[in-house]
């Protein structure tokens, strides 16, 4: 082979190699080869009277189900739309890349999930994966629903599949490039056991319920996606919608934050969507929130109470009229 030709394969190969360095210490390749799941099974949870209680419970005053999964009436301080429970929405606030909705949860068989099976719906809650193989956008906090437990997840499938039938008819969630290759890196499959939680303190109660309410993922603030590791809780997160324009609070314990909390104040607060007179923005789920027994609300409190005080003071901003 000439000398020209050689150099030509050199530079190639040179090149090709900086690539594939590249792809692989930065975005990785999953973007390329799609997200990570395993096979489905099989498997399927009895429906049982205790099962069917946490799961009510679970999906109504801890993950957001019902939240997410249903639409709401922003001008009636955002409350659910009466008879439309899990029956899926188009998420209506800004700066999402595209078109996100959050499916249809009831068993109806034509735009719901009366089709999918018991392994659809748990690899979705806690995997990311729906249930036709597509990456969720992660809007979805299913890297929370990971420490879901397995008892806990039977629990919400089985209440999932109690509810009513509503026919919804809605369009595909749609994301813009770059953003819908790169979600491709987030879900992890589970390939183990999920242990129950340690619930032995309030404080461990408390950070189980915390992760799986996703308290961090609002009111903790991020650049371009990203979370600020050492501003956890801090607050600053921008919500733009039919509820105004609006910043998560700073619920760590600083001066900036909820010192002026105490136990009752914060149950108030969750109960009555009101601190101290002034109304939460809707935004914040409190209405979900309210329906926790006052075990586990004042569990997430002393949770609270133990992460790390940072002085972040958050502008306050208008609400929707």
């Amino acid at each position: 082979m000439s000398k020209g030709p050689r150099i030509f394969l050199y530079v190639v190969g040179f090149l090709l190699f900086i690539l594939v360095s590249a792809i692989t210490f930065t975005i990785g390749w999953r973007p390329v080869l799609g997200a990570r799941s395993r096979p489905l099974t099989n498997r399927h949870f009895d429906s049982t009277p205790a099962r069917l209680a946490r799961g009510e419970y679970l999906a109504r005053a801890v993950l957001g189900c019902l939240d997410c999964h249903t639409e709401h009436d922003w001008k009636a301080r955002g409350a659910l739309v009466a008879g439309r429970a899990a029956a899926g929405q188009i998420f209506p606030g800004e700066g999402f890349p595209g078109r996100i909705v959050a499916p249809n949860l009831t068993p109806d068989q034509e735009t719901g999930a009366g089709k999918w099976t018991d392994d659809q719906l748990a690899r979705a809650i806690r995997e990311g994966i729906s249930h036709d193989g597509r990456a969720l956008f992660p809007l979805m906090p299913y890297p929370n629903f990971r420490h879901l437990s397995d008892e806990d997840l039977a629990s919400v499938v089985v209440y999932l599949r109690s509810l009513p039938p509503i026919r919804n008819p809605l369009p595909p969630t749609s994301i813009t490039s770059p953003v819908k290759y790169l979600i491709r890196g987030v879900p992890q499959p589970l390939t183990q056991p999920v242990p129950p939680p340690d619930l032995s303190t309030p404080e461990r109660r408390g950070d189980y319920l915390v992760t799986l309410a996703s308290c961090g993922e609002c009111h903790t603030p991020a650049i371009n996606g990203q979370p600020e590791a050492d501003k956890a809780f801090a607050g600053g997160m921008e919500f733009k919608g039919p509820w105004g324009n609006v910043q998560s609070a700073n619920i760590t314990p600083d001066k900036t934050g909820i010192s002026y909390y105490d136990e009752n104040r914060f149950l108030e607060a969750m109960r009555t969507g009101t601190v101290m007179g002034r109304p939460l923005n809707p935004i914040m789920p409190w209405d979900s929130y309210r329906h926790m027994t006052d075990e586990d609300l004042k569990a997430v409190f002393a949770y609270l109470r133990t992460v790390k005080p940072v002085e972040n003071r958050v502008k306050r901003t208008a609400s929707a009229e």
